[in-house]
């Protein structure tokens, strides 16, 4: 009985070298950004040095999209990572109101409370909502409010404009004062912490889950 020899299919071979190519090529732009990194960082020692001003520093290797944000927190003065907003929606601002939360707004760097405003009105338009009142932080201004957020009958803005009354005041302080509490509270219990997903691109998405299972909680309570 005579043997034989089979040949492969054309393309097999092709095949078989494109074994992990694609990991390799992969591997290799990792390498590229890493090392233009590495040089930003040789660049901004170089500034330092020279005591030369550094805009868009460098921060981390890990997550090249943090920066540095300085909040005046005496815990803590300076922080890395991400500055987010959040607008909670809410039907009365009586004790222990609990509504939904808008898509946050973010931008990379250390952006201040009116800059991230124009995003926020955004979503509140493109939801068709138009709160009645407002409770805001003395991070924002009281004209930039107004014209991105016209329309509400009542706008607090803790130590810079009044809403009405000292009754409506008081009332509104206090709901502003809660919603530090919120904040603590989807920082301990829905993780916001600290974003688990790096970039700036992993920061939004890691929020955005945050805020939908808060949102969802939320309805749950409300159907119960």
């Amino acid at each position: 009985m005579s043997g034989g020899s089979s040949r492969a299919p054309a393309g097999s071979t092709h095949r078989r070298g494109g074994r992990g190519a694609q990991r390799k090529l992969a591997a290799a732009r990792r390498i590229e950004e890493l090392a233009d990194l590495a040089g930003k960082v040789a660049r901004q020692i170089r500034q330092r040095l020279a005591a030369e001003k550094i805009t868009d520093r460098l921060v981390s290797l890990a997550d090249p999209d943090a920066r540095p944000i300085r909040k005046g927190k005496l815990r803590a003065p300076t922080e890395f990572g991400y500055v987010i907003q959040l607008a909670e929606v809410c039907e009365n601002t009586r004790r222990g109101a609990r509504g939904l939360i808008v898509p946050a707004a973010t931008l990379i760097g250390s952006p201040n409370e009116p800059d991230l405003l124009p995003a926020t009105a955004a979503e509140l338009q493109r939801l068709a909502l138009r709160p009645r009142e407002l409770a805001l932080d003395g991070g924002f201004f009281p004209i930039g409010v107004a014209e991105q957020l016209p329309g509400p009958d009542r706008v607090f803005v803790a130590g810079r404009q009044p809403a009405g009354s000292r009754r409506t005041d008081r009332r509104l302080a206090r709901f502003r004062v809660g919603i530090e509490g919120r904040i603590s509270h989807l920082k301990r219990r829905y993780g916001l912490k600290r974003s688990r997903l790096k970039g700036h691109h992993g920061a939004r998405a890691w929020t955005a889950w945050a805020i939908l299972t808060y949102n969802l909680d939320t309805l749950a309570i409300r159907t119960r």
